[in-house]
């Protein structure tokens, strides 16, 4: 039995150190403490706060039900208010949360989303039409392009166009320049957020960040003095949404939200598609099982029958689990009072980091996590509190719907076509991005023609 008033045990590193190695070696440093201490254990920030991590099933089904009123999940995003602004879904917290929330589902479920399958199909085809046979092409800027043109379609309505290219090209730059090695570091480390001008590496984020917005708030403005009638896009369907009292968003609360969705609604697919590619020519019994299952298809790729298919959807679940795309969920602040996790009562103040990572890689749940296997998802269904890749509770990503839709469609689509095959074909292993983690950078792939399978029963 574990001592109540008693937070777990945990290194004794200082605080540069610790973060240094959370920079540059993010998944050594959970894995290693989680080594030695186990499912749960403490850090301690400069301040003298505790940050408490668990992974444990019981331990985040006690945090992801607490009472919102005990737990404050937006403070500790406060270090993303720069880029999303302080009325995005992310900061916010409580009544506000809820009701902003209740506003911004709607779109990304149901018809709604279906909707926009042939979209996916359109953009994916497009891209995929511009790779040289036999050339090397870097898989994730491809798959960040149709990740991002698909969400700027979905979110503005916007067909194919200067304005779209040129938002396209500002939000790539800006999010390719905060993923960079120094930048990813400036986000825990404010000494590094200093405006020395336009050619200094923050000065150039702001000035970026600054241009997409003049866009966004020209792009809310024509659109107040157009009429809504038969528009399905994001934008619109926002404007035209009211909250319990009536009231409409206002412009910042807009823009706010639609940067939100365009960060991270085409960032986090874009990466979760390229380790999905990696993995599928990595292990070519992976890919054949895959071919095997789209040829049963025929020529049928409509969006209803491909997001059926039982393989492609277990190949996706286990891409977000092995390398889940956000180690960690957002992090929840203890607010008025002690909160009792798991047999430890935490004070008011700690800081709570539900690890995703160290929860899809617990041999218990997941046996030879570190081996990629779809069949798991095949065989045995996981609770929400042990297959988390969205995250849980009231904060669990309102997209992850829409991802893993958009994720399903745009592989059938590419693999019905071409094989892609890696150029060098040894392991890789995941680097920081920002505040996520993804492959290197600079991974090269071949696409070739594709030649047709026979078609013979998918074994598993």
């Amino acid at each position: 039995m574990r001592a109540i008033n008693n937070l777990p045990d945990g290194p004794k590193m200082s605080v540069f150190l610790r973060r240094m190695k959370f920079i540059f070696q993010p998944l050594e440093y959970v894995e290693d403490f989680a080594r030695e201490y186990g499912d749960s254990f403490t850090l301690w920030s400069r301040n003298d706060s505790p940050i408490v991590f668990f992974s444990h099933p019981q331990a985040l089904q006690q945090i992801f039900n607490a009472d919102s009123s005990d737990l404050d999940a937006g403070s500790g995003n406060r270090g993303l208010q720069f880029l999303l602004g302080s009325n995005s879904l992310i900061l916010l917290n409580g009544d506000c949360h809820q009701r902003q929330r209740q506003l911004l589902t709607p779109p990304f479920h149901g018809d709604r989303m279906r909707a926009y399958g042939e979209t996916i199909r359109e953009i994916t085809q497009q891209v995929s039409n511009n790779w040289k046979m036999g050339k090397p092409f870097n898989i994730r800027a491809s798959m960040q392009e149709i990740t991002l043109r698909v969400i700027l379609r979905v979110v503005f309505g916007l067909d194919e166009g200067p304005r779209l290219e040129k938002i396209r090209q500002l939000l790539s730059v800006l999010l390719d320049s905060i993923g960079s090695p120094l930048l990813s570091a400036g986000l825990f480390f404010r000494f590094i957020q200093k405006d020395l001008g336009a050619w200094s590496p923050w000065g150039r984020v702001l000035r970026l960040r600054q241009q997409i917005d003049e866009m966004i708030y020209a792009l809310i403005r024509e659109r107040r003095a157009e009429s809504p009638q038969n528009r399905q896009d994001i934008l619109t369907l926002m404007m035209s949404a009211r909250y319990e009292d009536g009231q409409a968003m206002t412009d910042e609360e807009l823009r706010d939200e639609l940067m939100t969705l365009m960060v991270a609604g085409h960032e986090t697919t874009a990466s979760a598609l390229t380790w999905a590619f990696y993995w599928i020519d990595y292990l070519p019994e992976v890919r054949d099982k895959l071919l095997r299952e789209l040829d049963t298809l025929g020529d049928n790729l409509e969006p209803s029958t491909v997001t059926k298919l039982p393989y492609i959807n277990a190949l996706c679940q286990e891409t977000l689990r092995i390398y889940p795309i956000a180690m960690n969920t957002f992090p929840r602040i203890v607010r008025l009072s002690p909160i009792e996790i798991q047999g430890y009562t935490l004070p008011e103040g700690t800081v709570i980091i539900p690890s995703i990572y160290l929860a899809h890689h617990r041999e218990e749940t997941y046996p030879q996590s570190k081996q990629f296997k779809p069949e798991r998802f095949l065989e045995r269904q996981f609770s929400p509190y042990e297959y988390l890749p969205f995250g849980g509770g009231n904060r669990r990503c309102i997209g992850l719907a829409f991802a893993q839709y958009e994720m399903k469609l745009v592989l059938a689509t590419i693999l019905s076509r071409f094989q892609v095959s890696l150029v060098n074909r040894r392991p890789v292993r995941p680097v920081r991005r920002g505040l996520t983690i993804a492959t290197p950078a600079g991974l090269q792939m071949v696409a070739t023609p594709l030649k047709k399978h026979i078609n013979t029963p998918v074994l598993v």
